[in-house]
């Protein structure tokens, strides 16, 4: 059974392990290189009071994903970007779904208008979760440069709250 809370400190280093390792398999996030948990604190909190963060923790408290949503500089006001992370061989489990029912709640009750998912478009895995919940393709940006170098094309999608 898959439960979903807030993320505290002490969950930073095993959502930094998670990450890396999705990290290091390459193909479907556009960050290169590892994280620490002192980077996912950091990133928890930021100077806007307009993100939530949520883990998904299996029935050994073992985190299994992380989501969260923030306001990105090329969105309006009324847009957030997101960001879901699953652990490696735990897809299709509902994990996605629970840390989305969590994010949708905190997105409306935060006025946020709508969600932007920024999906690399060889990331089908990603493209088919965003689907499922209901985003809504509406634009491409081709040549997006990864911080290794590598070009990749960008899908982004939208979801209306």
């Amino acid at each position: 059974m898959i439960s979903v809370r807030k993320p505290i400190r002490l969950d930073t280093d095993d959502m930094a392990r998670l990450l890396n390792e999705i990290i290091a398999q390459g193909g479907t996030t556009a960050l290169t290189r590892p994280v620490s948990g002192t980077d996912i604190a950091e990133w928890m909190n930021p100077t806007s009071t307009r993100n939530a963060w949520h883990v998904a923790v299996n029935e050994a408290e073992k985190i299994v994903g992380f989501q969260w949503i923030e306001p990105a500089d090329y969105l309006p006001d009324e847009a957030a970007e997101i960001a879901t992370f699953v652990q490696i061989g735990q897809t299709g489990l509902g994990i996605g779904s629970a840390l989305f029912d969590a994010t949708r709640k905190a997105a409306k009750a935060l006025g946020y208008r709508w969600i932007n998912a920024n999906i690399r478009a060889d990331n089908e895995g990603g493209l088919i979760y965003y689907q499922s919940r209901g985003f809504q393709d509406y634009r491409k940006i081709e040549g997006y440069k990864l911080a290794d170098g590598s070009i990749v094309t960008k899908q982004l999608k939208r979801y209306d709250l």
